[in-house]
C-alpha cells in the first residue's frame, strides 16, 4: 500500500509538470515494471534464452526506471534528441550495473551488511547472473533453476557452486562493463559539477556493499 501511494503521489507530481512528452516517457516506467515481474514468474529452458531473458527483466524491473527518469529530466532542460538518448542510455547501463551488484552482494555480502537476509533471490527460486554464469561450468544447476530451486539442499548447493565457479567474477566484470560505458557516456556532456555527479554516481553504484 505505501508504493501504491508513493506512485499516486508521483503520478500527480508527473501531471503538475503539463509535459505529455514526460508522461509519456514516466508512464514506460510502470509499463515495464509490470511486464518484468511477469518475466520473473518464469524461465526459460536454454542457457542463452535464459540470459537474455535475465538481463531484459532486469531492464524492465530496475534500469528502465532510471534510463527514463534521466531521459525526463533532459526533456524538461530542454535538451535536443541526441542529449535525451544519451541520457536515457546512461541511466540504462547504471540501471543494469546496479541490479548486478546487487545480485552479486545477495551471494558475497553479510546480512547485517546488506540489511536483509542473503541467498534471498535463491530461496524466492530465482536464478540471477552468478547463478547463470556458473552453469557453464556446472550443468547440474540447470534442472534446479527449472525447479526454482525447490527440492530440499537446492540452495545450499546452488549456493556453494556458484562460489566455486567464476559466476562471482563474471557478473563483477559485466557490472563493471556497464558502469564504464555509464562513465563514458557522461563524459560526452559539457564539463560542470553535475557532470562529475553522474560520473561519481558510476563509481558508486559499481563500489556500494549494500
Amino acid at each position: 500500500m505505501a508504493g501504491d501511494f508513493i506512485l499516486a503521489v508521483a503520478s500527480m507530481m508527473i501531471a503538475r509538470l503539463r509535459s505529455d512528452e514526460v508522461t509519456l516517457v514516466l508512464s514506460q516506467v510502470v509499463t515495464d515494471l509490470v511486464q518484468g515481474e511477469f518475466m520473473q514468474l518464469g524461465s526459460k529452458e536454454t542457457e542463452n534464452e535464459r540470459f537474455s531473458h535475465y538481463l531484459t527483466k532486469n531492464y524492465r524491473k530496475t534500469a528502465s526506471l532510471i534510463a527514463n527518469s534521466v531521459k525526463a529530466v533532459a526533456l524538461l532542460s530542454g535538451a535536443d534528441e541526441s542529449t535525451c538518448e544519451l541520457a536515457f542510455q546512461y541511466g540504462r547501463n547504471v540501471g543494469l550495473s546496479f541490479q548486478l551488484v546487487d545480485d552479486l552482494l545477495d551471494f558475497v555480502s553479510s546480512a547485517q551488511a546488506m540489511g536483509k537476509p542473503t541467498a534471498t533471490d535463491l530461496k524466492l527460486g530465482l536464478a540471477t547472473a552468478p547463478v547463470l554464469f556458473a552453469c557453464e561450468k556446472y550443468p547440474e544447476l540447470n534442472p534446479m533453476i527449472m525447479r526454482r530451486f525447490q527440492e530440499a539442499g537446492d540452495v545450499e548447493k546452488a549456493f556453494e557452486l556458484v562460489h566455486k565457479s567464476r559466476g562471482l567474477e563474471q557478473t563483477r566484470f559485466l557490472a563493471r562493463k556497464h558502469g564504464l560505458e555509464a562513465a563514458r557516456l557522461a563524459s560526452e556532456l559539457a564539463d560542470s559539477p553535475y557532470q562529475k555527479g553522474l560520473v561519481v554516481t558510476t563509481d558508486l553504484v559499481l563500489n556500494r556493499i549494500k
